[in-house]
């Protein structure tokens, strides 16, 4: 277990799976609330079952701007603006060229990636900059620093986090902060999907989710702006 801070109220998308799961796991255990949501129902009802309430989880597509509002509602209603807001959704393409991924493909990356954090943000920061406090984490990648083969749609919306939060970090007020985080490489389907076998060497979510919680708590005012890696 790692060590214990003061109790967070911390929002994380894509909760039902991968690093999203781990993170929310973790959190947890270290007396921390979590709200989170997810695509699948199914994962969603998992983890209802697993953490009691105060713990709050719902089935939420991000790219459905009024449903994230009417989620973030409810939310806010409930528990007040959160300390953490972690934008964890996201999608990776099927490694091929660039002239070979189906347009509607690439929509749906983008629409998750990119679009799909700009709907979250929009419906929990006005309640954070009210409250005059909080912390704006936007999961990048090392392929939104560099780029690689087969995977430039993926590139392309990670490229477009760091700018988004970047200049999200110019409009916060003073006692704020917007940081993308390079979560690493961590073995999770996401990267099976582009590594195959080659993703079993690195660290699995439980183990990435122990640094990347000391890492996200460690984000305050200071770090406004600043591309940050776990």
């Amino acid at each position: 277990m790692g060590k214990k801070t003061e109790m967070k109220k911390v929002v994380i998308t894509g909760v039902t799976r991968g690093l999203g799961r781990a993170l929310a796991e973790e959190l947890i255990t270290r007396g921390h609330l979590v709200i989170g949501c997810g695509r699948g129902a199914e994962g969603i009802i998992d983890l209802r079952f697993a953490h009691a309430a105060p713990h709050d989880f719902s089935v939420v597509d991000v790219t459905e701007p009024v449903k994230v509002e009417l989620w973030a509602e409810r939310v806010l209603g409930m528990h007040g603006a959160p300390d953490l807001l972690i934008n964890n959704a996201a999608l990776m393409n099927d490694p091929a060229p660039l002239w070979e991924v189906p347009a509607e493909k690439f929509s749906r990356l983008i629409d998750v990636n990119i679009k799909g954090t700009a709907n979250v943000i929009r419906a929990f920061a006005p309640a954070m900059v009210k409250a005059g406090r909080g912390v704006i984490v936007n999961y990048s990648s090392g392929w939104g620093r560099s780029v690689d083969a087969k995977v430039a749609p993926y590139c392309a919306s990670k490229w477009a986090i760091e700018g988004l939060t970047r200049a999200l970090a110019e409009e916060l007020p003073e006692g704020m902060a917007a940081v993308s985080l390079n979560p690493g490489v961590i073995d999770t389907d996401m990267l099976r999907q582009c590594w195959a076998e080659g993703a079993e060497g690195h660290a699995k979510p439980a183990e990435w989710a122990k640094r990347a919680a000391d890492v996200v708590f460690g984000f305050g005012p200071k770090d406004n702006g600043r591309p940050a890696s776990v």
